[in-house]
This record gives C-alpha cells, sequence and structure tokens, in this order.
C-alpha cells in the first residue's frame, strides 16, 4: 500500500513539475523571442558575464543545505529556520563583496555601464536565500502544484516587465529588471502558500549535522558553476561580448528544451529515493524509469531541434542571430546526454553519497577546464570551444554512471542499453525529417511539416517495436485521464 501511494504521489508530482517547467518554458520562450528582437547581442553577452557572478552567489548561498532538507528523514521547522539564518548571512556578505567588485569586473570587461545595473543584479541573492527554503519544503512534500503557480506567475509578469522596459529603451536594465522581477515575484507568491516563515531561532548542533551533507554538495555546486561560467568568462574576455551573445543564446534554447523535461522527472525522482533510501531495488526500478522516460523524451526533441536550427532561429529571432545556429547544433548534442547525468547524480543525492557526488564532480571538472583552456588558449577558436563540451559530455556519462553500480547496482552498460531505443529510434525519425528541406518550402513551413514528420516518425517507431517507455508514458497518461473523469 505504502508503495503505491509512493507511486501515486510520485505520478501526480511529475506531471505538476512537468506544467511548471512547460509553463515556464513557454513563457520565458515568448520574453526572449521579443527580447532578442529588441535588444542588441552584446548586452546578451553583457548579462550572460554578470550572471556568472550571480549564479556562483546563489551556489554559495544555498550551500548544497536545501538539498539537505530534502534527503534528511528528520527534518523540522527549527531545521528550515537555521538553514535560512545561514543562508541569508552568506548572501548578505556575498551582496557587499560583488557591490564593492563591480567596477573592477566591469573594468576587466571593459564593460563601464554594467557597474549600476551588477550591483542592482545582485540583489537576487538576498530574496533566494528565502526562496531556497520554499521550494525545498515544497520538493520534500511532492507538493510540486505550488512550485508551477509560483514560476508561471513569476515568468508571466517578470517577462512584461522586461519587454515593456526594452520598449522603452531600457537596453541592459530591461534583461535586469526582467531577472530580478522573476526571482521576486516567484518568492511572493510561493510565501502565500507555504505556511512557513523564519523564526528567530539557530540549532547549532543541527546547522552542523546538515552541513555534514551539504558542504558537499556546496563544494560540487561550485565546481560546476565555475566550469559552466569559466566558458562565458573566458569568451567574453578572448573575444567580443557579441560573440558571447551568439554563444550563450546557442547554449539557452537546448538548455531550455532539456530543463524542461529532464528537469521535470530528476526532482521529483530526487524526493521518490530520498523515501526509499532503504532499499536499493526499489531505488534502482525508479532509477532506471526516471533515466528511461527521460532520454525518451528529451533525445528526440534535441534531435528535432539541431535538424530544423537554421529556420527556427530565423523565424524566432530574427535575421541577426543566425550566427548562433552551429552553436545551438552542437549543444543539442550535449543537452541529448543530460538524462543519463542528472538520473546518476540524483541518485546518489537520494541514497545520502554526496561523498560520491563531489569526488565524480572533482574528475569531470580538472577533465573539462583542461579541455576548455586548450580550446580557447591553443586553438582559440570558438567552435572548439563548445564542441569540447560534447567530448566531455560524452565522457562524463561514464563517470557518473560508473559509482551507481555498488550504490544501486545499476552499471553503465544496462543504462546504455536503456536509452540505445530513443538514441536509434530518434535517428530514424530525423533522417526522414530532414526530407522536407530539399523542396524549398519557407521557413514556418518547413518547421512544422519536420516536426511533424518527426514526431509521427518517432511515435510510429517506438508503437511499431513496442518500446517500453512509450507504453509507459501511453498508460500513464490514460490513467491520469481516467481518474480525473472519475
Amino acid at each position: 500500500m505504502a508503495s503505491q501511494n509512493l507511486k501515486a504521489s510520485t505520478i501526480s508530482s511529475l506531471f505538476w513539475k512537468l506544467f511548471e517547467q512547460g509553463g515556464t518554458a513557454v513563457v520565458t520562450l515568448l520574453v526572449q523571442v521579443v527580447m532578442a528582437r529588441l535588444l542588441a547581442p552584446d548586452e546578451f553577452g553583457m548579462l550572460a558575464i554578470m550572471l556568472v557572478f550571480v549564479n556562483i552567489g546563489n551556489v554559495i548561498v544555498q550551500s548544497g543545505l536545501n538539498t539537505a532538507i530534502i534527503q534528511v528523514p528528520d527534518a523540522t521547522e527549527r531545521d528550515y529556520s537555521t538553514v535560512f539564518w545561514m543562508s541569508f548571512a552568506l548572501s548578505v556578505a556575498l551582496y557587499v563583496a560583488l557591490f564593492f567588485a563591480a567596477p573592477f569586473i566591469a573594468d576587466f570587461y571593459h564593460m563601464p555601464q554594467a557597474i549600476l545595473p551588477l550591483r542592482v543584479l545582485v540583489l537576487v541573492l538576498l530574496i533566494n536565500a528565502y526562496n531556497a527554503i520554499q521550494e525545498a519544503i515544497v520538493a520534500r512534500n511532492l507538493e510540486f502544484q505550488k512550485t508551477f503557480r509560483a514560476t508561471v506567475t513569476a515568468g508571466v509578469v517578470s517577462g512584461t516587465a522586461g519587454i515593456v522596459c526594452a520598449l522603452l529603451g531600457g537596453g541592459i536594465w530591461a534583461l535586469v529588471l526582467q531577472q530580478l522581477a522573476q526571482q521576486a515575484c516567484k518568492c511572493a507568491v510561493l510565501a502565500l502558500q507555504i505556511p512557513w516563515k523564519p523564526q528567530l531561532v539557530f540549532d547549532g548542533e543541527r546547522a552542523v549535522k546538515l552541513f555534514r551533507f551539504g558542504w558537499k554538495l556546496l563544494a560540487s555546486g561550485l565546481l560546476e558553476q565555475a566550469y559552466q561560467s569559466m566558458s562565458d568568462l573566458l569568451i567574453g574576455r578572448v573575444f567580443t561580448t557579441a560573440d558571447l551573445g551568439y554563444v550563450s543564446q546557442g547554449k539557452k534554447y537546448p538548455n531550455a528544451v532539456g530543463t524542461l523535461l529532464d528537469g521535470a522527472i530528476q526532482p521529483v525522482m530526487l524526493s521518490a529515493v530520498a523515501r526509499v533510501q532503504e532499499s536499493r531495488e526499489q531505488a534502482k526500478r525508479l532509477a532506471r524509469r526516471a533515466l528511461k522516460t527521460s532520454t525518451f523524451l528529451v533525445v528526440p526533441c534535441m534531435v528535432l531541434f539541431a535538424a530544423a536550427a537554421e529556420p527556427i532561429v530565423r523565424v524566432v529571432l530574427g535575421e541577426a542571430w543566425v550566427p548562433s545556429v552551429p552553436f545551438l547544433q552542437m549543444y543539442c548534442i550535449v543537452y541529448a546526454l543530460l538524462p543519463i547525468h542528472t538520473t546518476n547524480l540524483q541518485v546518489l543525492n537520494g541514497m545520502g553519497r554526496s561523498d560520491l557526488f563531489l569526488k565524480l564532480e572533482v574528475i569531470k571538472k580538472a577533465l573539462g577546464i583542461m579541455t576548455l583552456l586548450f580550446t580557447v588558449f591553443v586553438l582559440r577558436n570558438l567552435y572548439a570551444i563548445v564542441a569540447g563540451y560534447i567530448v566531455t559530455g560524452v565522457i562524463a556519462t561514464f563517470i557518473n554512471a560508473s559509482p551507481n553500480k555498488r550504490v544501486i547496482g545499476y552499471d553503465y552498460l544496462e543504462q546504455v542499453r536503456d536509452i540505445c531505443p530513443a538514441f536509434a529510434l530518434s535517428a530514424i525519425a530525423a533522417a526522414l525529417s530532414l526530407v522536407p528541406a530539399l523542396f524549398g518550402l519557407s521557413d514556418v513551413a518547413l518547421i512544422l511539416i519536420q516536426t511533424l514528420v518527426m514526431f509521427a516518425a518517432y511515435c510510429g517507431l517506438a508503437a511499431l517495436f513496442r518500446v517500453e517507455e512509450f507504453g509507459y508514458l501511453v498508460n500513464t497518461v490514460r490513467g491520469m485521464l481516467s481518474a480525473r473523469r472519475s
């Protein structure tokens, strides 16, 4: 009975998380399309550099402690307040440091106009110190419908504010306002739904216990964020902010698609695995389901996106952004591998093995940094930089999967076999979707026909060969519809 209740709550949470990611993706896409047509590539490049410092600050502020709250079985209201005050103190310290560092950052990247926008943008850190606790409570209780409401509302409000500012000639301030308004609105809407409010208590003993788990995730998060950010910092310094704008736009949309699908499944899986961490068999079953389902959804989307990249960019962003097409196609390959990375890492978190998580991050980032430095300073080629992410991403699939052979009995070869159907069917369907490009159709017509061909071929082949994931998804949707009708 407990197993059935867990399955029901997990499926319900998965759909709410998917609605959240889908609603956010649609709103974000519309906002980004409008703003890309109103603003210049170098302004997006400037934002990318500023977000490096904000994103690293967010990792430090959260300190891995929000994941610790999800994972530990005995978290209390006292723990929530303890973690909040730790995070808030860190956010204040970081804000002060970045406030005074802003002129030096702007001077180093030859962006004197970025000093005040950066000082305003890093206010996000103070908001996220509070919001991290709210999101941890939601994830712990599998109440993702609350995040759905908050995220979609925040996307609409912040997007409207950013577009209006851009229309009024706000330039970089439009992007800053959109980022700040999104986090503030999300925090406010969540606060209206979650009864928790911080109390004036701090439990030193519990703080130590939570930090023992969280510090490894903090170190892992810093390594990941520093690695991802290093590319933006080096491109912005060695090349131009316009070049960085093209690369960041090329990365943004595959990342959004991957996050929409894989990002809906993995947070739910973390909470589910944390509830059954005493059973390796149940944990493996959840991991396999998450990996196969996520791969089945993510891979064909990435393959279609790469195949139709040029007409999509021309229609959606405009002719000025066509130089971003090769970067977008390469990042589609990078994010097609996302499910195997996140599934294995979420299993380690859910099973309480943040020590292994940290070791994997050190190995991967050492490899990634060496590759990045070689492509930037030796090859000095933007395409080689992104291609380096593909190479390290493929190698990292093995690195991430290796510990789970002994943690839950799910080895790398078994994982490869589980994801092969999605890759094989996507390749065949993509080849068929390229045929319409030979007939000289308009961009809009070509995108629609390629999408229909890809969808029909992929689903048709999956049904023909009775692919397990396809049957599971169809039955799950049928079950949800039947439950709603009854």
